[in-house]
């Protein structure tokens, strides 16, 4: 028996009305456009070739089940790709060169540039379970679906999620909030090379030093005095662009992460005084892999979720294929 034309175009025409948000969740799962419009691309043919689905009374509820399934799917193939390190400075340049186009530039400011790179560090599943649930309020009986876990299983994964996403101790707050602003005021400065507000910034004994890898061979790697860390920055304001403010292993600091993928990370050594006293950056694959990087404050789709989850609460109808489904399919 196959599918009425007409019914197809019906849900041709409701799954482009719900295009954008199928977009926006993609995009948060993955993190680049391109692969955000292939899951959702990837989405649309399982959807139209698909029977037995006038029943479904939320469609962009299913539509964003098999949107975060297909997601679901790219982020496992990434994970099990190793990473290469990279080893010559011109490699971290180029990389930090590579500005996103317009429209996806415009995504990541939205999502935050911090939130991408924390994002990037969860396991395919958290990430899953984190952003459907406290980005887009899917519930977990639906997660748990895409997932192929039960409900509380997927409640564990977004909560484990959640405690990476935060440093979630109280103390020193005064402390850490005096240090975020003088690290989002040399992240600034740095990016502008403006020296006279790197100055003002740098104690006058300020030490920086560096991983040899990051640097050309003309370049010590440990320098000594403001002027000259100051002057030296100038040098590196293209890199500075692709930097965040993060906190790194519970302290403030800046991860240099272009397309949300964290590469470098800047640990500044803020005294009594307000200024910085040491500037440490490596991009040893084990140390940046080993940090634990979390946001300074974040608030959760409760109180700013920019696309609410339409059809909370009910647990969707129509085909979807499972883990072990897509196992079986396999063999």
């Amino acid at each position: 028996m196959t599918e009425n034309p007409v019914d197809l175009a019906d849900l041709a025409q409701r799954f482009d009305a719900d295009r954008p948000h199928l977009r926006a969740v993609a995009f948060r799962l993955l993190g680049s456009l391109a692969d955000a419009d292939d899951a959702v691309q990837s989405a649309w043919l399982k959807a139209s070739r698909a029977v037995g689905i006038g029943g479904i009374v939320n469609l962009t509820g299913w539509f964003t089940t098999i949107t975060a399934h297909e997601a679901f799917d790219q982020l496992r193939a990434r994970r099990r790709r190793a990473e290469q390190p990279m080893a010559d400075p011109e490699d971290f340049d180029r990389l930090a060169a590579t500005a996103p186009a317009d429209e996806e530039a415009l995504l990541a400011d939205s999502v935050g540039s911090a939130m991408l790179v924390v994002l990037d560090r969860l396991s395919p599943a958290q990430r899953v379970a984190f952003v459907l649930h406290d980005v887009f309020a899917v519930p977990f009986e639906t997660i748990g679906d895409v997932l192929d876990r039960s409900p509380t299983a997927a409640k564990k994964l977004a909560s484990r999620a959640r405690a990476r996403l935060l440093d979630g101790s109280p103390t020193r707050a005064r402390r850490v909030t005096e240090h975020l602003e003088v690290t989002e005021a040399f992240l600034a400065a740095s990016r502008g090379g403006d020296i006279a507000a790197l100055l003002e910034l740098l104690a006058p004994d300020v030490v920086r030093r560096v991983d040899r890898v990051l640097i050309p061979d003309d370049f010590a790697t440990e320098v000594r005095g403001a002027r000259e860390v100051a002057e030296e920055t100038r040098h590196f304001a293209r890199r500075a662009r692709a930097g965040v403010v993060m906190l790194i292993d519970g302290v403030p600091g800046i991860v240099i992460a272009p397309r949300g993928r964290a590469q470098i990370l800047l640990q500044l050594g803020v005294g009594a005084d307000h200024r910085i006293h040491t500037i440490d950056i490596t991009a040893d694959v084990d140390r940046v892999r080993r940090a634990a990087l979390a946001l300074p404050g974040w608030a959760s789709q409760a109180d700013t979720s920019p696309i609410g989850y339409q059809g909370q609460g009910t647990r969707l109808g129509g085909p979807t294929e499972t883990g072990r489904e897509r196992e079986h399919d396999a063999r």
